[in-house]
This record gives structure tokens, sequence and C-alpha cells, in this order.
């Protein structure tokens, strides 16, 4: 690949956290394998941000996901703990720790076309992420935490305290580090880190000391934390609900103290006790009971609004992303998406826009409510997929514009003008792509009013908000956390979690929530 990128390293923590993966990977090798193809034009998104390239002891040059992830013994099925064909003995040797790795090596993914890919398995046979994964990952990349198990009620990392311990311990630290340090120096230029972490369980520690050490270590690189949660949940499953609900709180405390930027999605209604239903999508059918739909959604989401850093052209990095979005102390953003975005055949941007109203054009995904009503500080907005011959507007000369939108000439002055109208005083930053997200399998068929074959890549609109609902969000976490009697749930204080932990947690996140109120101004 050409030179030049600024590089991101991915940690992936977590099993939701590895099917959002999955598809985020799967989506990025779509993308390679059209690249490569001579028929397609120049990509916008720029592959080397997200990947590097190698070579086997074979002498066979790879193109594998620059990528650090962690899940536990057990949650691999299909994938092989042990390298077979292509064992790599010297990196065998090296091992500081009783964990294994994942060597996945095959032919490299630039050369898709030729690539024998696994067969697409079915819904109903897929039980964890690997199962659907298509994607070659290099040895390196996957650390299994022996001491906890995927499966079963014993052994389970339920708590924050636990995960938090995991990176206390000197040889998982390590191993971290090691791998840290792998990637970090082949890197020309590390704009910074994306996290994908799970909050519900106590993977929410494992990110929040992750996060700590690359802010101690990499100093003034970007850390963008996404804060995953999975499918709704019931009032039965008390003691669940109860962790969920302080692993959530701890976890977004502590990588917001340590992140640049950090965001909660999900497509749950609520972070807090009381359950809400799942959101709704006017053009898809999911089920929100199954991780493969609800992870399909979200890495839908969050391949769009990582756009302005994953660009080839004036990209936004990492930092100037987080600092536009977080200034007065929101480190905390929401986000949004239309999936697919409805532009009906005949129809131009301005003419779908305007059919929005005033209304918010997006679906939230971060289990904040809905943004109707509430107050945007600052926003980052992305739309793929539409072709270029619909971003204005085609008018017969002498006819008047039925909108302002409809006298732009540029698309990216449509969208702009839009997000003016809708949010006028509002800092924004939107970015036009033609290209599209691709849902080809083993994407799952959530487009009810289509055949399996109509569908191979959507228009998707989506967004990262500071918005005033995280106010409501942050001070019902600290209102739910208020009513809970400690002494109930020794387990959870004895997984490393002391009373004036509680105490300060309350503290900080209701000065959090302040930072949202609805009062402040843009300049304060």
């Amino acid at each position: 690949m050409a030179g030049g990128a600024r590089e991101v390293l991915t940690l992936q923590l977590g099993h939701f956290a590895g099917f959002v993966g999955a598809h985020w990977w799967n989506q990025q090798d779509a993308a390679l394998g059209r690249a490569t193809d001579a028929k397609e034009s120049p990509g916008e998104l720029c592959p080397d941000v997200l990947y590097r390239t190698g070579r086997t002891l074979h002498g066979q040059d790879t193109c594998t996901p620059r990528l650090i992830l962690m899940d536990l013994k057990g949650s691999l099925s299909s994938l092989k703990e042990e390298g077979g064909l292509y064992r790599d003995k010297q990196l065998d040797a090296a091992i500081a720790w009783q964990g294994k790795l994942t060597t996945h090596k095959g032919s490299p993914p630039l050369t898709t076309a030729t690539t024998p890919k696994p067969l697409i398995p079915t819904e109903a046979s897929i039980r964890v992420w690997s199962d659907f994964l298509r994607v070659h990952l290099h040895p390196r990349s996957i650390c299994m935490i022996q001491k906890y198990n995927h499966d079963g009620e014993a052994g389970r990392l339920e708590a924050f305290g636990q995960g938090e311990s995991v990176l206390k311990e000197p040889k998982y630290q390590e191993e971290l580090e090691d791998r840290l340090h792998f990637y970090v120096e082949e890197c020309d230029y590390l704009q910074g880190f994306q996290i994908l972490c799970d909050l519900h369980d106590g993977f929410s520690g494992v990110g929040a000391k992750a996060a700590e050490l690359l802010q101690d270590e990499y100093s003034g690189r970007g850390i963008i934390t996404w804060g995953l949660l999975p499918g709704p949940y019931h009032r039965g499953e008390a003691q669940r609900n109860i962790y969920r609900l302080l692993n959530t709180a701890f976890g977004l405390v502590h990588l917001t103290a340590h992140s640049s930027l950090v965001c909660p999605l999900s497509l749950g209604g609520s972070l807090g006790l009381r359950p809400e239903p799942p959101v709704n999508f006017p053009y898809l059918h999911y089920d929100a009971t199954l991780p493969f739909h609800c992870s399909a959604i979200l890495a839908t989401a969050l391949d769009t609004v990582t756009v302005p850093y994953r660009l080839c052209s004036s990209p936004v990095s990492m930092v100037h992303l987080a600092d536009m979005l977080s200034f007065c102390g929101k480190k905390v953003v929401t986000a949004g998406a239309t999936i697919p975005f409805p532009l009906a055949p005949g129809q131009s941007l301005p003419d779908s826009l305007m059919q929005f109203g005033g209304a918010t054009p997006w679906t939230p995904l971060s289990a904040c409510g809905e943004p109707s009503g509430t107050r945007c500080f600052a926003q980052s907005v992305v739309l793929r997929g539409i072709d270029r011959a619909c971003h204005t507007s085609q008018l017969t000369p002498g006819t008047p514009p039925p909108s302002s939108l409809h006298a732009c000439t540029t698309g990216e002055e449509v969208l702009a003008q839009y997000l003016q109208q809708q949010q006028p005083r509002v800092m924004s930053s939107s970015h036009l792509l033609l290209t599209p997200y691709r849902v080809a399998p083993p994407y799952p068929h959530l487009f009810s009013s289509c055949s399996p074959q109509a569908v191979e890549s959507i228009p998707v609109f989506g967004a990262l908000c500071s918005s005033s609902s995280l106010h409501q969000t942050l001070e019902a976490l600290a209102r739910d956390l208020t009513k809970l009697d400690l002494r109930r749930w020794a387990s959870f204080m004895d997984a490393g979690v002391e009373h004036d932990d509680v105490a300060e947690l309350l503290q900080e996140l209701q000065s959090l929530a302040q930072c949202y109120h609805a009062g402040d101004s843009l300049v304060d």
C-alpha cells in the first residue's frame, strides 16, 4: 500500500465488540477487494489507516487489520487457537504468558478476487463472532484471557473491578504492551487509537485500564472509545441488570477520563435500570435479541461516522475531530444514523432532505432517548452513497426552486445548508461521499421489502453529536445508582471496587452531566 497514511490502531475488547468488529472488518475487506478491481475508481477512504502490510515466513505478502482484540476462553469457535498450516514458531516462543494466540493466515485480502473465502454461515448457525469473520488476522491480533470463561455460569468476567485487575496483572499488561509496541513501531504517523469496548460486563474495566495505559504511554495521540451494549434486557434478570448498570457507569466515567472522546453505541432505549424498547428503523426489520443483527447495524453506523479520519483527501485527524466535539469537558457524544438513507427513484438530495421537515433525520444509537427537543452543541455528519447526479436539484431553466436547498450548486453546499437550517449557530462538520456501505453476505438480510439479491450496497446518513440529551441520561444513571443497596451486591464490590469508589463515581457522573446542561453556551 502507499505510504503516508495517518495510521489508526484498533483495540477490540469483549465478545459483543467482537461481533461489531467482525462486521466492521468484513466491510473493510469488501472495500479492499473492490479497490484492487481495475474497473473501480480510486477510493475515497484510505485502507492504510486501518490495515498493515506484511509477509509470512513463507514469503507471502499479506494485508491484515492493525488490530489487537481480547476475548475469553472458549469464545473463538471456528478459529484455531494454535497456528496450523502457517504456524509462526518464533512468535510462539515469545509468548510471555499462558494465553494462546490465533494464527489465522492465508491469501492476503488484497487479492480478494482469487482468495477462497469460507462458506457464508446461516444466521441460525452463528453463535460467536468468529463464525462470520471473513478477514485474515495477524498472529499478534488475538489475546485470549484464559482465566475467565465465555460460556457457563462459573468463571465469568462480570464486574468492572475484575476487568481492571486483568490488566493490572503483569503477564496480561506486558502482553498488551508488547503487541502495542509491535504495531506502533511500524507506523510512519500514528494518529491514534480506536477502542471498541463492551460496557455491560467486566470488559468495561479492561477498556478503562487499556485507555489509561494508552494515555500514559502515547500522550498526544487521539483515543476514541466506542462503548458497546448489546440488545434489550428484562426486569427479571436482577443481578445481570444491576451489574450492567454499575459496569456501564464505571466504564463511562473511567473511559472518559482517559479518552479523547467516548461514544456509547446501543440499539437499546436506555442506559439505566428501566427497560425501554429497542430503537426503530423505518426501513429495517431486525431482531433486537440477536447480536448478529444489532452488531451489523452498529457497525454500519461506526463505519460511517469514522469517515473523517479515514479519508484519502483532506482527512480530519482523530485529535481534531475529538477537539471539535468535546469542548468544555463534553467528552461523551451520542451517535445517530439513517439506515438506509431514503432516496426514491427520480428524487434529488434536496428533495429527500426536505421530506424530513424539521425532525431529526437519524435514529438515535446511544441509548439516550429521542433527540427531539434537545440541544446540539457540536456535530460531525457524514452522508455516503448518493450518486453525484442526485446531489443537486435538476430543475428546468426558469423554474423557481421550491427551497433554498434546491438552489444550491453542489451536494456539499446542500448538506451544509441543511445542517445550518436544522441547527443554527451549531458548530457542524459535514462530509459527502460517493462510497456506499456494502451489505453483501454475511451481512444479515434486514431489508424486508427487497429480495436477498436485490441489495448490495446502501446510502447511510450518520452523525456524532454533543447533545444536551446526555444531561438527562447521565443524571438518570446517577439516580439509579443512588437507589442501590450495595450490601446486596457484595459480589460486585468484592471484585475490586470500594464504597468510596462508588461515591466518587456518583460525583463524577453528576459533574459530567452538568457539562451538558442546555443553558451552556458554545463559548463559555
